[in-house]
């Protein structure tokens, strides 16, 4: 059965796996933002733009749930702070730093920047991210995700990613499909 809380720390973007967020997390998002817009070139203007954006988003997340206000987010405090400002919500409600946090994840997962993420990209990101040794399960886990506009559309745009994200982080049923929006769930032990 899937847990509230494995879906909320699936959803926090730990960059360094230090366990919490925090300045750093951001400040990688935004050289790992640079890298792959250009495909692995660094374009230092790129990078202080992405720089920028990250920090601001960084300031605005820890306004919203850095609780003790001792300059990390904690698994803990975000999970109440998405408990308290996305959980039963709809996208369009969710609070302007999530947005733009949930905006920004849409963009580093389409790598070829065509406005979708792909199979392809869903798999990288997973790879990336987890550890999986069989396509076939990250193929069923993103087929598990479309429906029959994204098939016709070739995958996930933004307005459908924003979609599932409101889902995934808000709707606690085991049965809707938003909960493999970061790769395949893993039964527990």
């Amino acid at each position: 059965m899937r847990k509230e809380i494995i879906k909320i720390e699936r959803a926090n973007t730990d960059i360094d796996n230090n366990g919490q967020l925090d300045k750093h997390d951001f400040e990688c998002m935004a050289l790992r933002m640079t890298l792959m817009e250009g495909k692995g070139d660094f374009n230092s203007n790129r990078f202080q733009e992405n720089q920028h954006i990250m920090l601001s988003l960084w300031e605005e997340i820890a306004d919203l749930a850095d609780f003790d206000k001792n300059g990390v987010v904690t698994n803990e405090e975000f999970k109440k702070a998405v408990q308290k400002s996305c959980v039963g919500r709809a996208y369009k409600d969710f609070p302007q730093a999530m947005k733009m946090f949930i905006d920004t994840h849409f963009k580093i997962l389409d790598i070829n920047e065509d406005g979708v993420i792909g199979a392809e990209e869903f798999r990288y990101d997973c790879v990336s991210r987890i550890a999986v040794d069989n396509v076939e399960i990250l193929d069923k886990a993103y087929q598990s995700l479309l429906n029959d506009d994204d098939r016709k559309r070739g995958g996930l745009n933004l307005s459908r990613y924003q979609e599932l994200y409101a889902q995934f982080l808000g709707n606690p049923a085991d049965n809707c499909s938003a909960i493999y929006l970061f790769g395949p769930v893993m039964q527990e032990s």
